[in-house]
């Protein structure tokens, strides 16, 4: 199940539409609705972490280093989605955690691709 990559660029990617979706319902003022997608974001959180960690598992003996480092800035981004969306609610400032999340978004876009497991 995990030779390939399928699963954990699902994941992601539903992750990240499903970002957009609750900062959309936030801008939009649908409180009610942006906090059930973020609720189902989170589990996605997960599901990223767990197909993450069984494909590092099954493939670390390739490259452990560089792929640590990809887990670590996954991890990054899946902070910066959380912070972000949680200062909005508080209503606080969110244009550094936006800048931090372009930032690991590439780098995490670019080891992913570059790796033996990317494209």
């Amino acid at each position: 199940m995990f030779d390939n990559t399928h699963a954990h660029i699902t994941t992601w990617v539903i992750a990240i539409i499903l970002f957009f979706v609750a900062v959309r319902l936030h801008n939009a003022g649908k409180a009610k609705g942006m906090k059930v997608v973020h609720m189902i974001l989170r589990l996605f959180y997960l599901l990223i972490i767990l197909t993450g960690a069984l494909l590092f598992w099954k493939h670390q003996g390739i490259n452990p280093a560089l792929y640590g480092i990809k887990a670590l800035v996954g991890v990054w981004v899946i902070g910066m989605f959380e912070m972000i969306l949680v200062r909005m609610n508080k209503g606080k400032s969110t244009k550094m955690f936006w800048i931090l999340l372009v930032i690991s978004l590439i780098i995490v876009f670019i080891l992913g691709f570059s790796l033996p497991l990317g494209i």
